[in-house]
């Protein structure tokens, strides 16, 4: 599709929010410009997706399943992966350079116009789509690992589009979600602190009432019929400059989850 088409209209898709992040152009990948708190935070998502799929797989081996090891510098070859809202594609990328098979989907043209033209300037195959999670999950599309990072609080009805995209996973596949818990300490330093303090987002970037508790998230995956195996918190360590899993998840989070086969 190309990029000045308009992609399929779906429920879970806020007009608004698209248009916001549509407007960043080129700036998604400027690590200093209004996009320089994803690219911190990337990194930390990279090493904990590869360490859970990683680990997944390792189970499978020594189970007789699957197969046989990989490369270690491409420790995700052969493995499916969907990015739900991609963007202009930072992890899609770096997960596609672990030897992922990568498809990036985003609802906004320009974001995909970007993610094509930054990926071919890459070398890195990757499938970008300007479309929806629904539109995949109406042609019946399945992938191995299904992600929805700093998406869900950016949907209109969480319980609808977690059910969506889980059923997007295979069978005894994965679901991963990363996003922002409604707590006052998220109001403080995601909202207050990172958009009008330290000015790591664009202002208006996040809406606190959109925020997902984990056990709402949880719910709703159980819900989807996945099966949660894994959570963590994420916290930006001040002494370092870097993002780090942490034990709180008082802020930002992740929850992976298996679809029941």
């Amino acid at each position: 599709m190309p990029a000045n088409e308009i992609p399929p209209e779906a429920p879970s898709i806020d007009p608004e929010e698209v248009a916001r992040f549509d407007r960043l152009g080129e700036d998604w990948w400027d690590p200093h410009g209004p996009m320089k708190a994803l690219h911190a935070f990337n990194p930390t998502r990279v090493d904990y997706l590869r360490r859970l799929i990683s680990h997944r797989r390792a189970r499978q081996r020594a189970k007789g399943e699957g197969a046989a090891g990989m490369p270690t510098d491409k420790p995700l070859a052969g493995i499916a992966i969907l990015d739900i809202g991609c963007g202009a594609g930072l992890l899609s990328e770096a997960l596609s350079r672990l030897g992922a098979q990568m498809t990036g989907i985003d609802p906004a043209p320009t974001n995909i116009e970007m993610a094509r033209s930054h990926a071919e300037k890459s070398g890195l195959a990757i499938d970008y789509l300007c479309t929806t999670a629904e539109a995949l999950a109406a042609e019946g599309k399945t992938f191995d690992v299904v992600l929805a990072m700093e998406v869900i609080e950016h949907v209109r009805d969480v319980d609808d589009f977690i059910a969506c995209a889980a059923g997007l996973a295979r069978p005894g596949g994965l679901f991963v979600a990363a996003t922002l818990n409604r707590t006052l300490k998220s109001y403080a330093l995601a909202i207050l602190g990172a958009e009008y303090v330290l000015q790591w987002v664009p202002k208006g970037t996040h809406s606190w009432a959109q925020f997902v508790k984990p056990g709402e998230l949880a719910a709703a995956m159980r819900d989807a019929g996945l099966r949660v195996i894994d959570e963590t918190g994420v916290g930006f360590d001040p002494l370092s400059g870097k993002w780090r899993e942490s034990r709180s998840m008082d802020v930002n989070y992740i929850i992976a989850a298996e679809r029941r086969a």
